[in-house]
C-alpha cells in the first residue's frame, strides 16, 4: 500500500528545512556575528562533513569543551547532523572529572576553545590519547576550525539517523568520582523540543537569549525549542545583568532560560534603571528553587511573569504556568503534556494526595539509560503494579488535591548552588584524604548569592592541630569551581543512626541560621 505520509522529521532534518524555506531569517547572533538560517545550516553541514572526512561518524562520541560562541553552536549541531554524539562538558569541572568524562564516553574527538585546549594539553592522562583535536583558534597540536572546515562541503551529510540513535550525553555532575552520563536519543530530544515548546510558549519566531553555558541542559532546552520554531539564538559569552537588559531591548528578545541567581541579579539591576522588557513573551527559571519573594518581584517587573520548571536532565519535568502561580507560589506545577508523575513512599507504594514521598515519572522525555552504568540505570527505575517502568527522581515531594507538585526535600542530599548540582559525597571524598581529618559531612547551607552553598562539617583526628582556613584552601584547590566549599566548621562528632549513616537533616537543622554571601 502506498503512503504519502512520512516519519516525523528529526532535528537535523528540521534544521535543513529551515535553511531551505526560511533562508533569510536570522538564526544565530553573538557579538558582531550574525548568521541567517541558510548560513547556519550550511555551517552545520560543513562541520558534519568535516567530521565524516576525519573518520568520525554515526554513533561516535565527540567531547565539546567550549565557551559560548557561534562556533560552539555550530559544533553541537554539526555533531548532531553527522549522526555522531556530542558530549558537552561543563567548563568548571575538576581535572579528574574532565579526564573521566572523556574516557568514560570513549570520545574519539574533542572540540575546544583555546583556553580549554591548553587545559587539556596540561593533563598527562590525555596527552597521549588518540583524539581528533579541533580548536576554535590556531594552536600548536590542534587542528584549527579554519583548517578543519577548509574542504568540507556545505551540502547535507550522507548519513542515515534512526530515532533511537543517541544524540548527546550530558554528565550529571563534574566531580572527583565517576560522573553519570545521561543519554538522550534523537527521538527523545525531538520530544524535548516539541513538548517543551508548548509548555514554555515558544511560537512564531522566538528570539531567545542564552546566558548559560551551551553545555548545560538548561541551554539545550532553550536551544531546542528555538530551533524547532526556526527562531533566533542570541548568545552571550557570559552573564551580566546590565548586558542582559540592554540586549532584551536592542534585540527584541522574546524568551530566555536562566537560574534563580541570574534573575535575582536582573531584578536588582532593574531597581536602579529603566529597562524596556516589553518584548519578552516567556521566561523560564530552573536549576534550583525560585524563592517566593523573588518570584513575586519578577511578576511585578515582567508582564509575562515567569514559568518555573522543575526537572532532571534524565527527563522528569513539571512547569508552573504564570497564570496559576499567585495562589501557589511554592509549587512547581504539573507535568508536561503526555507525561505522568506519582509519589511513592518508602515501601515503594503510591501515596495519597498531600503525603510526601519520592517523585517518579514516565513519558517520552525520559532517558533510555545512563552510559555504561547498568547498575545506576536499574537503580533509577520504579515498577508500578501494572508492570510499567517509571523513572525515580531522588527528590521528595507531594502532590496536593488539585494535582500541583511541591518539592520539599532532596532524597540524595544533593546541593543546588547557582543552578548547579553539587554532590556532597564527592567533596567528602576529597576531604577524607587529608591527614588531619577523621570524619566529615558536607551539607548545603543558605547563601544570599547562590541560594545554597556547600559547607564542610569536620571532625579532626585526635591530636591534630587543625586550621579550618588551611583546610578550606587545601580542599578548594582540589575541587571544580562549582564544587568549592564556603566554610569549614570544626565539630566534635557527627550524628549517625544505628546503621552508621550520617544524619544530614539534623546537621542542616542545627546550622540553618548560618547564611553566606
Amino acid at each position: 500500500m502506498n503512503r504519502f505520509d512520512t516519519p516525523s522529521p528529526l532535528l537535523p532534518e528540521i534544521i535543513a528545512l529551515h535553511g531551505k524555506w526560511h533562508a533569510q531569517r536570522e538564526a544565530v547572533v553573538c557579538d558582531d556575528q550574525r548568521l541567517n538560517w541558510a548560513q547556519f545550516s550550511a555551517a552545520i553541514n560543513r562541520f558534519a562533513n568535516a567530521l565524516h572526512g576525519r573518520g568520525i561518524g554515526r554513533g561516535d562520541r565527540v567531547a565539546v569543551l567550549m565557551s559560548n560562541s557561534v562556533e560552539m553552536a555550530q559544533a553541537l549541531f554539526g555533531i548532531m547532523a553527522a549522526g555522531a554524539v556530542s558530549v558537552p562538558i561543563n567548563l568548571s569541572v575538576s581535572k579528574t572529572a574532565l579526564v573521566s568524562m572523556i574516557e568514560d564516553s570513549a570520545s574519539k574527538a574533542v572540540i575546544a576553545s583555546a583556553d580549554q585546549a591548553l587545559r587539556i594539553d596540561a593533563l598527562p592522562k590525555l596527552q597521549s590519547a588518540e583524539l581528533l583535536r579541533v580548536c576554535d583558534q590556531p594552536l600548536t597540536g590542534w587542528l584549527s576550525f579554519a583548517n578543519f572546515l577548509a574542504d568540507a562541503a556545505s551540502a547535507p551529510p550522507n548519513v542515515i539517523i534512526e530515532e533511537d540513535d543517541a544524540l548527546n550525553v550530558i554528565y550529571s555532575s563534574g566531580t572527583t568520582g565517576l560522573p553519570k552520563g545521561i543519554v538522550h536519543t534523537h527521538r527523545g530530544r525531538r520530544h524535548w523540543a516539541f513538548d517543551l515548546a508548548i509548555a514554555l510558549r515558544y511560537h512564531g519566531r522566538p528570539r531567545t537569549l542564552l546566558t548559560i553555558g551551551l553545555y548545560s541542559n538548561i541551554s539545550w532546552v532553550a536551544m531546542l525549542c528555538t530551533v524547532l520554531g526556526g527562531g533566533t539564538l542570541v548568545i552571550h559569552r557570559r552573564f551580566d545583568a546590565a548586558n542582559f537588559l540592554s540586549t532584551v531591548a536592542e534585540e527584541s528578545i522574546t524568551h530566555t532560560a536562566m537560574v534563580p541567581i541570574q534573575f535575582q541579579r536582573v531584578v536588582e539591576a532593574m531597581r536602579s534603571t529603566t529597562s524596556d522588557v516589553s518584548s519578552m513573551q516567556a521566561m523560564m527559571s530552573c536549576g534550583s528553587p525560585l524563592h517566593c519573594k523573588l518570584k513575586q518581584e519578577i511578576f511585578q517587573r515582567f508582564e509575562c511573569g515567569i514559568i518555573e520548571l522543575y526537572g532532571l536532565t534524565e527527563g522528569i519535568i513539571t512547569t508552573m504556568e504564570p497564570e496559576e502561580a499567585s495562589d501557589r507560589w511554592s509549587s512547581v506545577g504539573k507535568p508536561l503534556l503526555g507525561t505522568d508523575i506519582r509519589i511513592v513512599g518508602s515501601d515503594d507504594r503510591e501515596v495519597a494526595a498531600g503525603q510526601s514521598g519520592e517523585l517518579v515519572s514516565r513519558g517520552a522525555l525520559a532517558m533510555p539509560c545512563y552510559l555504561n552504568r547498568t547498575d545506576a540505570t536499574a537503580e533509577a527505575g520504579w515498577t508500578d503494579p501494572q508492570g510499567s517502568l517509571w523513572l525515580r527522581s531522588g527528590d521528595i515531594g507531594y502532590i496536593d488535591e488539585e494535582g500541583y507538585l511541591y518539592i520539599v526535600d532532596r532524597k540524595k542530599d544533593m546541593i543546588l548552588s547557582g543552578g548547579q548540582n553539587i554532590y556532597p559525597q564527592d567533596i567528602e571524598a576529597v576531604l577524607t584524604t587529608h591527614s588531619d581529618v577523621d570524619d566529615v559531612a558536607v551539607i548545603g547551607l543558605p547563601s544570599e548569592r547562590w541560594g545554597e552553598t556547600p559547607v564542610a562539617l569536620l571532625v579532626p583526628r585526635t591530636g591534630s592541630d587543625i586550621d579550618s582556613a588551611a583546610i578550606l584552601a587545601w580542599c578548594n584547590q582540589r575541587l571544580g569551581k562549582q564544587q568549592r566549599i564556603a566554610d569549614v566548621i570544626i565539630i566534635d562528632e557527627l550524628p549517625r543512626n544505628p546503621n552508621g549513616k550520617i544524619l544530614k537533616r539534623e546537621l542542616r537543622q542545627e546550622f540553618k541560621e548560618r547564611c553566606y554571601d
